[in-house]
């Protein structure tokens, strides 16, 4: 017999709100739950991702119900009492679903309308970064100390990822308000660095993709803002 087939990784469920997500920062969307776990994100776009995950969370709920109807109704069950009363209760299980999923849309659109107003300013007004700046900002995120050797008296920081940055790289992302350090801490030990709000809103500006147009989705079963279900 031919060997059983590996198994697909599950895949996260398509919100209908992915494709303006993704128009107004212009990164898709596991770029974004991956800035966001890594605190790379302002807090309006961390705020955003939060309601998003909320959202794909309650959109995995009424596919579910769908698809469970969907099999009830395939001719695989006897028709009788029994069979009605599951189908009566999918129906009724896929109406909270998709009020679930309404609700969270809703969050989700009140976090993203802002931002969406806002995103053509902040490309606009924010400085442009070098490449340098955004590899060191891009390090920081993950985690970084600012160390002084205790021979040398040179001081540089040490990245998580284990990336070294010059202390005069450091000084004028400082200098730019870009990132602060935790003075509580001596310098020999260890002086933890970390991004600012603006040095977050500077990071996520220049690693954004430009986006001419939404992207268009295939419909899906499950996907539209709001499932109406009739019922006799």
């Amino acid at each position: 017999m031919p060997p059983e087939p590996a198994p697909t990784p599950a895949r996260r469920a398509v919100s209908p709100l992915d494709h303006r997500l993704e128009a107004a920062t212009g990164h898709d969307i596991d770029t974004l739950w991956a800035y966001r776990d890594r605190g790379i994100l302002d807090e309006p776009h961390a705020h955003l991702v939060d309601r998003h995950r909320e959202l794909a969370r309650t959109q995995t709920g009424v596919t579910f119900y769908l698809r469970l109807l969907h099999r009830l109704s395939s001719g695989a069950f006897d028709v009788d009492d029994a069979l009605f009363t599951r189908i009566n209760r999918t129906v009724d299980q896929l109406e909270d679903a998709t009020r679930a999923r309404d609700a969270a849309a809703g969050k989700v659109l009140a976090a993203l309308e802002p931002i969406e107003a806002a995103a053509a300013a902040l490309a606009a007004d924010a400085k442009p970064l070098s490449t340098d700046d955004q590899a060191a900002l891009l390090a920081i995120a993950g985690g970084a100390k600012l160390y002084e050797h205790l021979l040398t008296g040179r001081m540089s920081v040490t990245a998580a990822s284990g990336t070294r940055i010059p202390h005069a790289k450091l000084q004028r992302l400082e200098d730019a308000g870009l990132v602060v350090r935790d003075t509580g801490h001596p310098v020999h030990a260890g002086q933890p660095v970390a991004l600012t709000d603006v040095g977050r809103a500077a990071l996520f500006a220049a690693r954004r993709t430009p986006t001419t147009r939404a992207p268009t989705l295939p419909a899906r079963a499950g996907t539209s803002p709001s499932t109406p279900v009739q019922r006799r």
